[in-house]
């Protein structure tokens, strides 16, 4: 411990110090110095760099530009219309109520739209309303769904923008249903892009698994906020006619729709036939194996008899083919690939089992008529290549295209009443 006396005496001997050495050096800041070699050199790199960062994008460039001229160039295998007699106009198919088509642009919306327009032709089918619903309000809360599973599963599920009809029945049941006029789901422009939402979406999804984060509401929370910026928050409450309602009371008194009166049906021999299984593609992402499974003339006779009756049908398959037209708004089976008479359960096995029949695209069959011995579906379509023709948004199917490529239907019950007999009985 320094004494007092001797603190006095440490204070006066720094006091000699500072009179024989002068004033105490002080710090300062002085402009930092930059060695001009040194400098030249940095230069030198900076120079090299950005000339090489030049040639390589302009190679990049170039590249790119080829790739474009090779698109351009690709060819797209199609048959010609040789001995295709189609129908004169939409108006010959005598279509049933359904709003006009609604493009749904850069995005994977075709099972809502197909699903959503199959309801609003069933909400004027039973009762006379004409009333166009939100697509985007369900797709919200299928986003939601599909999120909280992918989090439930530990990053093993399917998280994609496709998904099947009967999502908008799973959807509305704990949600609701709202009119189009009260969400729109576009915050900025007035087409349908969800290039970002996807991709921002998927990537916190991909964030939760790489660092094993599995709390779910919070979680949610942030799926929400994605959602919320790209689609814009859906109303808890809204008015329509005057009444002021929450989605589920507008889906329970004015749609007035009983959501368990609906069937999905499909024809497969990979399961028995009259039995109810799971429809084993990607979309169908929470393994729903309601699908009522029948062979395949008696599925396509329900078809027939389902738009002949009066009631529209929501149908998804694929849309890829040689006879998938879209300058001609035709789609048929042509010859090459195989004559219609040969067109039987297991040639359509053959396709679903090789992959050449794929779970592509969902639409809304509308109409039906005849032409010579054939059958002709009248088709509402959300995607592109429906407005390539001279009928914007829709499509004239020959029933050998549904027989073969089609997958799966969504029809009200009472146009199955033989067929669930049938199932009562095989159980």
């Amino acid at each position: 411990m320094v004494t007092k006396n001797r603190w006095k005496l440490l204070v006066a001997s720094m006091s000699v110090v500072t009179v024989v050495l002068g004033q105490i050096n002080k710090g300062q800041y002085v402009p930092k110095y930059t060695d001009p070699v040194l400098e030249q050199l940095e230069k030198q790199r900076t120079r090299a760099l950005e000339k090489a960062d030049s040639l390589t994008a302009a190679i990049r460039a170039h590249q790119k530009i080829q790739k474009e001229i090779g698109k351009r160039k690709e060819l797209d295998f199609q048959s010609d219309l040789s001995g295709v007699e189609k129908p004169a106009n939409i108006d010959v198919f005598k279509p049933l109520f359904h709003f006009p088509p609604v493009p749904q642009y850069q995005s994977g919306m075709c099972w809502c739209f197909s699903g959503t327009s199959f309801l609003e032709s069933e909400v004027y089918r039973l009762t006379k309303q004409k009333i166009k619903l939100s697509e985007l309000y369900t797709v919200y809360f299928e986003y939601i769904e599909k999120a909280r599973r992918y989090l439930e599963e530990r990053g093993d599920s399917y998280f994609a923008e496709g998904g099947e009809v009967n999502s908008v029945f799973r959807v509305m049941k704990k949600y609701g249903a709202v009119p189009a006029s009260v969400y729109t789901g576009l915050v900025s422009g007035d087409k349908h892009d969800h290039t970002f939402l996807i991709e921002e979406l998927t990537n916190f999804l991909a964030y939760c698994k790489a660092n094993n984060y599995w709390d779910i509401e919070p979680a949610l929370q942030m799926v929400r906020v994605i959602l919320n910026k790209h689609l814009g928050l859906p109303p808890e409450k809204f008015t329509w006619q005057g009444q002021t309602y929450t989605p589920v009371e507008f889906l329970n008194k004015v749609l007035k729709l009983n959501l368990s009166d609906y069937c999905d049906v499909m024809s497969t021999s990979a399961v028995p036939f009259y039995t109810q299984a799971e429809f084993k593609v990607p979309d169908n992402w929470w393994h729903d194996s309601s699908y009522y499974n029948i062979p395949l003339d008696e599925w396509y006779s329900l078809i027939k008899k389902a738009i002949t009756s009066g009631y529209t049908i929501a149908i998804g398959g694929d849309v890829g083919d040689a006879g998938y037209l879209g300058f001609e708004d035709v789609a048929f089976i042509p010859d090459f690939d195989i004559p219609a008479q040969y067109i039987n359960q297991s040639a359509r096995d053959l396709r679903i089992f090789d992959g050449t029949t794929a779970d592509d695209h969902g639409l809304h069959l509308v109409g039906y008529t005849k032409v010579g011995d054939w059958d002709w579906f009248l088709v509402k379509d959300s995607g592109r290549s429906s407005r390539w023709g001279k009928y914007e948004g829709y499509y004239f199917w020959r029933g050998d295209y549904v027989k073969l490529k089609m997958l799966s239907f969504t029809v009200h019950k009472d146009i199955l009443k033989d067929v669930l007999g049938k199932i009562k009985e095989s159980e």
